[in-house]
């Protein structure tokens, strides 16, 4: 294996070997992870697990176009989390690439760029209708969801559904994108392809049950595939910088103007944004840059001139302005070159499903809500392009309290956590799972050992589970940052938090839900509050002692939090490798660097999660290779398959994997606990 080996001293670094072979095309004009997914083509129900900038959209439309052509599908319906990624499914060109059909879906059935929700719903049902002559719809989740409840399930029969980020949905029983597509698989003959970056979610929940992933046949396409298979990008970069005082202090110590930036900033009243508004934030980011020269009133382009004399566009996507944000929004969708826009900056968008093939650098300051998020952010940099040889993502974060040594610790498990999931790989910890009594039915596919049945609950409507299945991080993360929660802090008594100010935010959330179901979800957002504390998904500035949300300390940092996020990390302590090299000054704070990560160490990061799922310690293994493994290899010649349905065949492969692995980590000098490296 050819090796490109490239060390920057400010970051962990990713290095590959560009082979081209992930943006090369075939004769149909399809990349390598399309060219897989198309093998696939025929399969009823497939399951695609690619990185985002893979060309997922693509792969999508090759699949439909062939079902409707060759496999007796009558429609195609392809749905997505938001409107903006509904631009990917946007009219495309294939035949001029080797495909036998375009891709083109009928501006009335693009129903990403409708707002009204009846509408929307109107429209998908007509597009159902035997009578209507178009062959592909375009819609969100929740266009999905209400649609569906109002149409027969031999009405669907015969279709292709296209789930775009897949993670949305989960195996809980009240999760509504979950429950679709096994009323889908269940009840209809229509075909299924699902696709997702990120094959986890932030709550633990699976995405699928078990016995319904089995009926999926599985095409995966990980960041070690895609990279290793780039033309141009060479390294992919992963730093943590902390700082001392307000973030925009020791901004310019990470921002290169020369590279293409998507800034995220920290939304107005959390710890890190401090007491500038999202809109104080933009303006003091771009005096940063520079002085602002002018603004395009067509697209809301800004031109800010460097102090060296270097005009730059920005493109502000915090504006809450629709007009403003729709045309810079229309803008970004133009872009033809890389002279088009310098820097992004936003705040809640531009992470998954948004396309800046030249972005060079995602800065993000303040720590993300949860481990999905930060990877589709690092997605947003990935995309190969001409002339871009190294991708970043930097971590901006303000200085923990705690010790230097338990910061690095932390960063540790987060470098590991980052590399497993672009692994695709699942290492968040479950949730809890409240129920009213012993006797209510669980579907939820959580380890029943994370069941508590609570006296007094109330239960949930329909309408209340699907929220708290599929908003509640959202829900959460707006109480956190509310003004009033921060200003009681210090002055009310823990029943004030509880049962006022909680109750009055979901009533204010969800003003049309009957009193009842605001009481069910406030109460299991206290107990959730209580029992999660240190949950990674909180990305408010507050954070709990003791399990009382009420308790919180006004000083609480993003480094804490970053603390508290890596320890919700399962089995990352037992995956004994060290990323960490050493610590170099940064501002008043400083920053960790790791150890070079390279092809070969992705690789044996995968296989050591893989050894984790083995149960069996290298004693076992040593004691199976000199005495087992010795008698069958006179025998057969060759090593045993861990594919085998042999029991005992497939030991002894697994034997192997652990010694084998084991030796590459010791030969690679990754670190290992003290008592292992005895043995």
């Amino acid at each position: 294996m050819e090796l490109r080996e490239n060390y920057r001293n400010d970051q962990t670094v990713i290095s590959y070997q560009q082979t081209g072979r992930s943006t090369n095309t075939n004769e149909l004009g399809m990349r390598e992870m399309q060219a897989r997914v198309y093998e696939k083509r025929n399969e009823k129900y497939l399951l695609v697990k690619a990185p985002p900038a893979s060309g997922k959209s693509r792969a999508m439309m090759f699949v439909a176009l062939d079902k409707l052509a060759h496999q007796g599908i009558k429609k195609v319906v392809v749905a997505v989390p938001e409107k903006s990624i509904g631009r990917s499914f946007k009219d495309t060109s294939l035949k001029k690439f080797g495909f036998f059909e375009d891709w083109s879906v009928p501006q009335y059935f693009n129903l990403c760029d409708t707002e009204d929700e009846k509408e929307k719903v109107k429209r998908f049902k007509e597009f159902v209708a035997s009578y209507t002559t178009a062959k592909t719809l375009v819609c969100t989740h929740a266009t999905l969801r209400y649609a569906l409840k109002d149409l027969e399930d031999e009405e669907l029969n015969d279709m292709f559904f296209g789930i775009d980020e897949f993670h949305h949905t989960s195996a809980d029983a009240n999760n509504g994108l979950g429950e679709v597509v096994r009323r889908l698989m269940n009840n209809t003959n229509a075909h299924v392809l699902a696709m997702t970056g990120s094959f986890f979610r932030g709550d633990g929940v699976p995405v699928l049950r078990p016995e319904d992933e089995e009926r999926f046949t599985p095409v995966q396409f990980n960041y070690y595939d895609q990279l290793n298979g780039y033309r141009y990008l060479k390294t992919l970069g992963l730093g943590y910088h902390f700082y001392k005082g307000h973030y925009l202090s020791a901004l310019d110590k990470v921002l290169d103007t020369r590279q293409k930036t998507l800034i995220h900033i920290p939304v107005t009243n959390s710890k890190a944004a401090g007491a500038y508004d999202k809109y104080e934030q933009v303006k003091q980011i771009i005096d940063l840059i520079g002085s602002k020269v002018d603004e395009d009133y067509n697209t809301n382009i800004i031109t800010v001139k460097t102090k060296d004399g270097r005009l730059l566009k920005v493109a502000n996507l915090v504006e809450d302005n629709p007009d403003h944000r729709n045309r810079v929004q229309g803008y970004l969708q133009r872009m033809k070159k890389p002279s088009d826009v310098d820097i992004i900056i936003a705040m809640g968008m531009a992470k998954e499903g948004f396309d800046w093939e030249w972005c060079e650098h995602c800065l993000t300051i303040g720590v993300r809500g949860s481990l999905t998020e930060i990877v589709q952010i690092i997605g947003r940099c990935t995309r190969d392009s001409e002339g871009k040889e190294h991708a970043q993502f930097t971590n901006l974060i303000a200085a923990p309290d705690e010790t230097q040594d338990d910061v690095v610790v932390a960063v540790n498990d987060m470098l590991k956590a980052i590399t497993a999931s672009l692994l695709m790989e699942q290492v968040m910890a479950p949730r809890w799972n409240f129920k009213v009594s012993v006797d209510e039915e669980d579907n939820s596919n959580i380890d029943p050992s994370r069941n508590i049945v609570v006296e007094g609950l109330k239960p949930l409507s329909s309408e209340a589970k699907q929220i708290w299945d599929e908003q509640i991080d959202e829900l959460k993360a707006s109480i956190l940052q509310d003004n009033r929660v921060q200003a009681s802090i210090e002055g009310e008594a823990p029943e004030y938090f509880h049962r006022v100010l909680i109750p009055k935010i979901v009533e204010e959330r969800f003003p049309h839900l009957p009193d009842e179901d605001v009481e069910a979800l406030s109460q299991r957002l206290s107990l959730d509050f209580v029992l999660r504390p240190q949950a990674p998904e909180f990305t408010g500035d507050i954070e709990g002692e003791e399990g009382d949300p009420t308790d919180m300390e006004a000083e609480a940092t993003d480094g804490g939090r970053l603390l508290k996020m890596a320890n919700t990390f399962i089995n990352l302590d037992k995956l004994d490798i060290n990323l960490i090299q050493h610590v170099n000054p940064f501002q008043r704070a400083y920053e960790i660097m790791s150890n070079e990560i390279d092809a070969p160490v992705l690789k044996v990061i995968q296989d050591a999660i893989a050894d984790k799922k083995i149960n069996m310690d290298i004693d076992e293994a040593k004691s199976i290779y000199l005495t087992m493994f010795q008698e069958w290899r006179k025998e057969h010649g060759d090593h045993p398959s861990i594919q085998s349905p042999d029991p005992s065949e497939r030991r002894m492969a697994e034997a192997i994997r652990i010694l084998k692995n084991y030796k590459i980590r010791r030969d690679m000098g990754l670190d290992f606990p003290d008592e292992l490296k005895k043995k």
